[in-house]
């Protein structure tokens, strides 16, 4: 048995075990993977500077375009983006869900150009992205959108002679990670931010002066059982699954995303897709 016929048949024995009928699995997929939603955080850190009080950062993830999302579904998505006003936007990783036999086209691009951030905008690859040869694909889209790829780098955003600095791991997988490079010449008292697609690298970066880890990769599991939690997590994504956790005697602040998409099956049940609206605070 293969790991999809697997889940399919988790994801059956689980719904007939709870008696949930043909309404439920409606629901889960058809209209929840729709039901995008916008978490909204607080991250309050003595060393972010007074310039980047209330400075807002939007992170979107694992849209997984070409299984069971659309591109008119992404452009709902990039709406919701811009009307909550980013400062800078982040896209940590799993763009699209097979890049080599994608129906890549324009509108894509365009889309991925109208997300405005005036600060710039971020992203990291993910699994998928590197998979199916995809790595040079989704870079030369990326590109094209007027996205920085970072990639074991860093970035200084600047403000009123103030500054922060964001960074990005290659993905944890398929890629070739390394938290050293990615953090060289990033001052201790510097406030950082890092992207890491998959979260339990989480338990590494806490021995690293980061304040914040920006994930995805996890779904939130997709579909989550009351009582229970959530069926099934990919790898590197088994212990933190969704939510705000706080690692190590730092401590490392770790976000874990839902996304957007779905992979491998198309369902999400009390699992709602979600973008991250992060606002900043020196209080």
């Amino acid at each position: 048995m293969n790991r999809r016929t697997f889940l399919k048949k988790l994801v059956s024995s689980v719904i007939g075990s709870l008696g949930l009928g043909g309404g439920i699995y409606y629901y889960a997929k058809q209209i929840e993977p729709s039901l995008l939603t916008v978490h909204r955080e607080t991250i309050s850190k003595a060393n972010i500077p007074k310039a980047f009080h209330d400075f807002k950062i939007i992170q979107f993830s694992d849209t997984h375009l070409g299984f069971h999302y659309t591109l008119d579904q992404f452009k709902d998505l990039i709406s919701t983006i811009n009307e909550n006003n980013p400062d800078i936007v982040v896209f940590t990783g799993d763009l699209v869900d097979m890049p080599n036999i994608y129906a890549w086209s324009d509108k894509l691009i365009e889309l991925m150009s109208s997300i405005k951030a005036p600060s710039g905008k971020f992203w990291i690859y993910g699994n998928h992205d590197h998979g199916g040869y995809g790595t040079d694909i989704i870079k030369e889209a990326m590109d094209k959108a007027n996205f920085t790829l970072l990639q074991n780098s860093h970035y200084t955003i600047k403000k009123e002679n103030q500054s922060f600095v964001i960074a990005g791991l290659d993905d944890v997988m398929l890629g070739k990670p390394d938290i050293k490079q990615t953090i060289n010449g990033i001052t201790e008292e510097q406030f950082t931010i890092l992207l890491v697609h998959e979260p339990d690298y989480a338990d590494i970066v806490k021995d690293y002066p980061i304040d914040i880890q920006l994930s995805g990769h996890s779904h939130g599991g997709q579909i989550q059982i009351p009582f229970v939690g959530h069926v099934y997590t990919p790898a590197f994504a088994e212990k933190y699954v969704e939510g705000n956790y706080e690692i190590g005697s730092y401590p490392l602040q770790l976000f874990v995303s839902r996304g957007i998409g779905t992979t491998r099956l198309p369902y999400r049940f009390l699992c709602k897709p979600e973008i991250t609206v992060y606002q900043l605070s020196n209080e």
